[in-house]
């Protein structure tokens, strides 16, 4: 290498370290300049949190809102801490739920939440299961009991309430298998499993029950027997209004007390409703007192034979008995007395007279 590449080499570098030390002159000299504007508080407010002038807050977090500068009240009412404004309020389960007395559930489980909408539409089908009904019960994602599937929540589970028995007989394996299928469509419509319980036990349950009912289910009658006419559906609904029926249902004409129990009902002894065509004249009718379905009453038969009574003199009939005689005078008292001691049974066995579970086996 000659002296005059070493001379270069050695000005190149001289010239770069001027350059240097001019730029970190002129940084300094900027710094300075910006730190003068700006007086030194001595902290950093990311890692201190709180700028000289404001309110501290005495170690407590707050979250960010409208006036943060205000330390809010505590919200109590009545030495107990109130929900806040806007919080969400603790859901109640709804009362009513399988009757474990009369009825087995299929319970059938979601593996992901199902929207109210689509499964109240699916369920609307669950209802029979040949002659016995089917209740449809759900439980929502936050484990709230519905008796009812409503539009806007989400459900984990539902519960199909099957019943065991009523007056068709025991739940068959047949109409077990019916209410078996129905939960396992539904499952597999919404990705869910089904659980329940051995067939033969349920079979058990069912025939157990119909045999208690069957020891307990009793119906008292009165015939009204036409005497020197046959009557008009008009005759009939006219004179049965004027004796204090109400309207038609299911063929007949209930007879409500005070409290809107059934008590008893009026219709044809042909069997025809009321409500239809039928044959054009009527000669006979029929009273029944359905003894688990109406409520227990002292006298209960007494009360049916006075408005028998008096319907037969509104149509010119006969009042006999379910052996075709004449209803002596004061049968009424025995007859009583002895559904006084049924009523007592049925409410022993835990099926009430008139009662909710009563009217769901014996219908």
């Amino acid at each position: 290498m000659s002296d005059l590449q070493t001379g270069l080499i050695a000005l190149g570098v001289l010239a770069i370290v001027v350059v240097l030390g001019l730029n970190w002159w002129q940084d300094r000299r900027a710094r300075k300049q910006i730190q003068d504007g700006f007086p030194d508080s001595g902290k950093d407010p990311l890692l201190h949190g709180v700028e000289t002038g404001l309110p501290k807050a005495d170690g407590v977090r707050r979250e960010p809102g409208l006036g943060a500068g205000e330390i809010a009240e505590p919200n109590i009412v009545g030495g107990m801490e109130a929900p806040a404004e806007g919080a969400a309020v603790p859901q109640q389960h709804d009362a009513d739920e399988a009757d474990e007395a009369c009825e087995t559930v299929i319970d059938v489980s979601f593996l992901e939440p199902v929207p109210g909408d689509e499964l109240a539409a699916f369920t609307q089908g669950i209802r029979h299961a040949g002659q016995k009904s089917l209740r449809v019960f759900a439980e929502t994602a936050e484990g709230v009991h519905r008796s009812a599937i409503r539009s806007g929540e989400n459900y984990a589970s539902v519960q199909v309430a099957v019943l065991l028995a009523n007056r068709s007989g025991p739940l068959s394996a047949g109409e077990w298998a019916e209410a078996l299928s129905r939960s396992r469509v539904l499952a597999d419509r919404f990705d869910g499993t089904v659980e329940a319980s051995d067939t033969q036990a349920v079979l058990d349950r069912a025939n157990k029950l119909d045999a208690v009912c069957a020891a307990l289910d009793a119906q008292v009658g009165l015939t009204l027997v036409a005497s020197s006419r046959r009557w008009s559906s008009g005759d009939v609904l006219t004179a049965a209004r004027e004796a204090g029926f109400s309207s038609i249902h299911d063929g007949r004409l209930p007879w409500v007390d005070q409290d809107g129990a059934v008590r008893f009902t009026l219709g044809r002894s042909d069997g025809v409703s009321l409500g239809s065509a039928g044959p054009a004249t009527i000669g006979q009718l029929s009273l029944v007192l359905d003894v688990p379905r109406a409520p227990a009453h002292e006298h209960a038969f007494a009360q049916m034979a006075q408005v028998a009574r008096g319907l037969a003199t509104r149509l010119e009939a006969a009042v006999v008995d379910d052996n075709g005689r004449p209803l002596a005078d004061g049968a009424e008292a025995a007859i009583d007395k002895q559904l006084l001691a049924l009523y007592a049974r049925l409410e022993q066995s835990g099926l009430k007279a008139g009662s909710v579970r009563a009217l769901r086996v014996f219908g």
